[in-house]
């Protein structure tokens, strides 16, 4: 009686092991697809060199491991992370701040570059110098707490909108490098914004649309003062650039910010050309990336890098093309590697 419970037992494991086998191998019937970690991305080179890259810096038995507390990734925001067209963000804000304390102001009725953000002349704003953007960021920026200028921010990215897809700027992320953001974090890595434009200005927003808290925010800066003010001791910002955190910049502001070299380096322009050519001089496992801006349908289509049209807002070059190539570093097409660009698409 016992052998034949036993056998009686075993021909039920059997039969549920041949209908497991049979729906598993039964189209419809199967199971949800494996877990995919970049959805927004079509199959192809650039995914795959991601997905090879973390494999390559996490795995144990590999000749390329790299401990968790070494293991650093740097993104460049604009062009990179968001939109940067037809203006930087933060340069819309800036204007819009030297409307807001105009009334304060009436010397700049006549005063360049005042006078041509007043009357929206956008021809002329769209020739300012370094110069002219210089003073225009330096009135909008200073003369006011740490504090007090986070807030500010963070009031105009709730109203202001981009022109246009008339929607807040902060909804204006590229969902695909969201997602890598996410994978590299999964695997133990720390992930920096790395930014031309004002760390303070991103700080404001950055944990909650990035997931990267302030402290792993690197960006240009003012100059800042300690006072009291009430008998509180504050940070006032001073109308003076303390640190500028482009080209060369940027590998500077990463040793002197993060202490560390990256192990993967993720930007659009020429201004990241350093930080990733400081990223790929490193040993093992490494990931340099440039995201092509050539969907003009979906986003915009600029370079000039293979024949897009020039622009002085995120310049991809030829030039940086033809490094990228011979570097090894990989070259992102929106077009043909992103299926999503945004998360409301």
């Amino acid at each position: 009686m016992v052998r034949r419970n036993l056998l009686r037992k075993i021909a039920g494991l059997v039969f549920i092991w041949t209908c497991a086998a049979l729906i598993l191998a039964t189209p419809g019937l199967s199971q949800e697809k494996a877990y995919d970690p970049l959805p927004s991305w079509n199959d192809g080179p650039a995914k795959q060199a991601i997905v090879n890259f973390v494999r390559k810096a996490t795995d144990k038995s590999g000749p390329t491991y790299v401990t968790p507390a070494d293991r650093i990734a740097t993104f460049d925001q604009d062009g990179t992370t968001w939109v940067e067209q037809p203006l930087y963000a933060q340069a819309m804000f800036a204007l819009d701040r030297v409307r807001e304390l105009a009334p304060q102001h009436p010397e700049w009725k006549t005063e360049p570059p005042f006078k041509a953000i007043l009357e929206n002349d956008r021809e002329a704003v769209a020739r300012f110098t370094d110069e002219d953007w210089g003073k225009t960021i330096g009135v909008t920026h200073s003369g006011m707490t740490i504090e007090a200028f986070r807030k500010i921010s963070q009031e105009w990215l709730t109203r202001a909108r981009h022109p246009r897809f008339k929607r807040p700027y902060t909804e204006l992320i590229y969902q695909p490098m969201l997602e890598v953001m996410q994978f590299l974090r999964m695997n133990g890595f720390k992930t920096y914004i790395v930014t031309g434009f004002g760390q303070e200005f991103v700080r404001a927003y950055g944990e909650k649309v990035y997931g990267v808290a302030p402290e792993q925010v690197v960006g240009s800066s003012f100059a800042t003062k300690y006072e009291y003010q009430d008998g509180k001791p504050v940070l006032m910002l001073l109308p003076k650039v303390f640190f500028n955190d482009n080209f060369a910049g940027k590998a500077i502001g990463i040793h002197l910010f993060i202490g560390k070299r990256p192990l993967a380096a993720f930007g659009n322009s020429t201004g990241d050309r350093q930080m990733l050519e400081y990223t790929g001089a490193g040993d093992g496992a490494r990931l340099m990336m440039l995201v092509l801006h050539d969907d003009g349908k979906r986003e915009y289509a600029y370079g000039p890098a293979q024949g897009l049209p020039g622009t002085k807002v995120g310049a991809f070059t030829q030039a940086l093309y033809d490094q990228a190539k011979k570097q090894g570093w990989v070259v992102i097409s929106m077009k043909n590697d992103w299926n999503k660009i945004f998360a409301w698409e």
